[in-house]
């Protein structure tokens, strides 16, 4: 049984859509949903989030069509889960915990395995519950048998060494969670000190990021008609014209409207890619009738990580299963409410991927100077610079050394400058950045 509340300046059109969505959540759990009730409140119970009344309306539903559990499509406190699973008499979650559930069945790696515990022990503790006296680890005096002295226990209820164990755990996962985001930051120092432009895809969960990766890199990225299918970060290099320019691209894990703000935490250091990147790829499921909810649902968590200001390339994809005039009139919109014009392609069928390339190179930050050099053998060490931190287009041998023709940046131009056959900054800036 799947619950919503429509609040003031909510429709009802946009609670069907969420509860929608939650629908789709719980499937991609493993679960089935039976029937759903929609309250109408000016604000959320305090104690029971929907009113009192309902709960018990809620309850006898719950027991006619046989749910074993309930879910809430917003967050619940754990005093509000206690009080309606005491007041429903059934197991009582909220959207939370179907995300976590979801993210804990998809990591794969050892990084994505760690953040999603990490979310899971972060809403798991506050919600402890103490089991009575069975478990307590306190004794004394006659409880203790008798023997008083000697046969207390360290005096920790089983609540309070769950929550010390749990904290403890929390802290291995974050330091842990330090380490993977070092390598990161190492490897992506290095693509910056070789010039590499990089272009990261966001977007909504099953927007066909994935699909898209494959088709400009020729990777094997896992591919699923299903939410949160992509988890662990992916990053690939792919040759983006003719000239040898290199692009990387990144991928790492779709967002959802009411995405847990303990779930964007531990997965910060992953969502941070789009932040270092130079181009935000913003992939949108142009099939779906909520598409414009998504743009805008994406762009808060974009807000909330610090990305907001990195330039974006809207792209409008799956238009294979779309009716082209829904998709022309959807471009229309997004192009007048953010500026720019959306690109129109499918992963599915290849259409449109020659103009998305040819978007990128125009919208990419070239930071390479084609320069021609000649290198004496004894300098071989920057005919090795040239190849490590740029593209070498030409390379020749004569008696006395190495003659190069390389698209390279401009701190390896300065190592290269006493050989070079022109040197490019000794003409105006305009001259060089026009030839680069």
């Amino acid at each position: 049984m799947i619950v919503g509340v429509q609040l003031p300046g909510v429709t009802v059109a946009e609670v069907e859509a969420s509860l929608d969505e939650l629908e789709a959540l719980l499937d991609t759990a493993g679960a089935e949903v039976l029937d759903r009730v929609i309250q109408r409140r000016d604000a959320p119970h305090a104690a029971t989030y929907i009113g009192r009344g309902k709960v018990g309306e809620l309850r006898d539903l719950v027991a006619e069509v046989g749910a074993d559990a309930v879910v809430f499509d917003d967050e619940l406190s754990p005093a509000q889960q206690r009080t309606l699973e005491e007041g429903v008499r059934q197991k009582v979650l909220d959207r939370t915990i179907v995300i976590l559930d979801i993210f804990a069945q998809h990591a794969t790696s050892r990084e994505g395995k760690a953040q999603v515990e990490l979310a899971q022990l972060g809403y798991l503790l506050p919600r402890l519950r103490g089991w009575g006296t069975a478990l307590s680890r306190q004794a004394g005096g006659r409880a203790a048998g008798g023997v008083g002295i000697g046969g207390r226990g360290p005096g920790e209820t089983q609540l309070e060494v769950d929550r010390r164990r749990i904290n403890r755990r929390i802290t291995k996962l974050k330091r842990d969670l330090e380490g993977y985001e070092r390598i990161r930051r190492t490897k992506a120092a290095e693509r910056e000190r070789s010039g590499v432009e990089v272009a990261a895809l966001v977007g909504y969960t099953n927007a066909g990021k994935s699909s898209l990766l494959n088709r400009l890199t020729g990777a094997d990225v896992l591919v699923e008609d299903r939410l949160f299918a992509t988890l662990d970060a992916t990053v690939r290099r792919f040759e983006l014209d003719e000239g040898g320019r290199d692009v990387v691209l990144t991928d790492t894990v779709g967002f959802v409207r009411k995405l847990p703000h303990g779930l964007v935490e531990a997965f910060k250091s992953t969502l941070e890619e789009s932040m270092d990147a130079d181009l935000l790829l913003h992939v949108v499921d142009a099939s779906h009738p909520e598409a414009e909810a998504q743009v805008v649902a994406v762009r808060e968590v974009l807000e909330e990580i610090g990305a907001q200001d990195v330039p974006e390339q809207l792209v409008l994809n799956k238009v294979d299963a779309a009716d082209r005039a829904t998709v022309d009139a959807l471009a229309r919109r997004l192009h007048t409410q953010a500026g720019q014009e959306p690109l129109v392609v499918s992963a599915a069928t290849g259409e449109g991927l020659e103009d998305l390339r040819e978007r990128l190179a125009h919208r990419l930050p070239s930071r390479r100077l084609r320069v021609s050099a000649h290198v004496p053998y004894e300098r071989g060490d920057l005919v090795a610079l040239a190849h490590r931190r740029g593209t070498v287009v030409k390379e020749t041998h004569d008696e006395t050394g190495t003659e190069l023709i390389a698209d390279v940046d401009e701190d390896a131009v300065l190592e290269l400058r006493d050989y070079l056959d022109v040197d490019p900054f000794a003409r105006e800036p305009e001259e060089w950045e026009r030839d680069s």
